[in-house]
């Protein structure tokens, strides 16, 4: 089982540090959701960890070995990712995209092999998009192009799997379907899955670790109950969270919240 940790990790653009001392480790064969405002560095860490963007100090470790040590193909055959706005070629067909999953793991000329087939086959259907294989990339959707990246990286076959904002474009039911996979990928074959996510009551209801972010840091770290708590959720977001308990999972979810007051709501870039 591939595991995935930082260490004293420094990470910014420029002049600017977005993420300082950063100490983080995925628990293997377990979900966990990053969670936080918007600018406060959940995708930067995880752009970090999957060696998209350098960081300025520290060090990821991908099995225990420094990332940066590792070659790109050593990488591509342990880790999958989902950046938050993949852009594929012009006129390149779903069923086309989805091969590009299997490009670390071929040899010689590239050829397509009966296995490598089977898997694209298995993640064109385990995401919903068979019927769409033979169509453009551009035709399609917003959700429907998620589904055609999503399925990209599981055919793949790695142990671990990054995603920023998976749900994406996706509307509520789709969105469930995505999650819902993902568990039972995680469930089924012991996949370690990070995920962004935005939809706090996605974060609870799906994480066996959840990570709070603010300004860089880490403000809480644990089982859904120990982040979603009225104080974690007050200091992140700076929102008077009210909090329930989910009735089908039993795990803390938000029913509704105001702002705290005199909270100071900055805009930002999403990094």
């Amino acid at each position: 089982m591939a595991s995935l940790s930082t260490e004293q990790l420094k990470i910014g653009y420029g002049e600017v540090t977005v993420v300082d001392d950063l100490d983080l480790h995925l628990p293997e064969g377990k979900i966990t959701t990053i969670i936080g405002p918007n600018g406060c560095g959940k995708s930067t860490i995880l752009q970090t960890m999957s060696r998209l963007i350098k960081p300025k100090k520290g060090s990821v470790y991908l099995d225990g070995k420094a990332i940066h040590k590792a070659s790109t193909r050593e990488i591509a055959t342990k880790m999958a990712v989902l950046p938050q706005t993949p852009e594929a070629p012009s006129g390149l067909t779903v069923y086309e995209l989805v091969t590009y999953g299997r490009f670390p793991h071929q040899r010689g000329f590239g050829r397509l092999t009966d296995d490598d087939r089977d898997l694209i086959e298995w993640a064109l259907e385990v995401t919903g998009i068979a019927d769409f294989a033979e169509r453009p990339i551009d035709s399609l959707s917003g959700g429907q192009r998620q589904k055609v990246w999503i399925a990209m990286a599981l055919a793949q076959e790695t142990e671990l799997l990054l995603l920023d904002e998976p749900t994406t474009y996706l509307d509520l039911a789709h969105q469930l379907e995505v999650l819902q996979l993902l568990d039972r990928l995680n469930r089924e074959e012991n996949r370690t899955i990070a995920m962004v996510l935005h939809d706090l009551n996605h974060a609870s209801r799906f994480a066996d670790h959840m990570v709070a972010i603010k300004n860089g840091r880490i403000v809480q770290e644990g089982e859904s109950k120990d982040v979603m708590t009225k104080e974690v959720l007050g200091e992140v977001f700076q929102i008077d969270a009210q909090l329930a308990k989910d009735p089908q999972t039993g795990r803390p979810a938000l029913l509704t919240y105001n702002l705290l007051k005199d909270a100071q709501v900055e805009s930002h870039v999403s990094v």
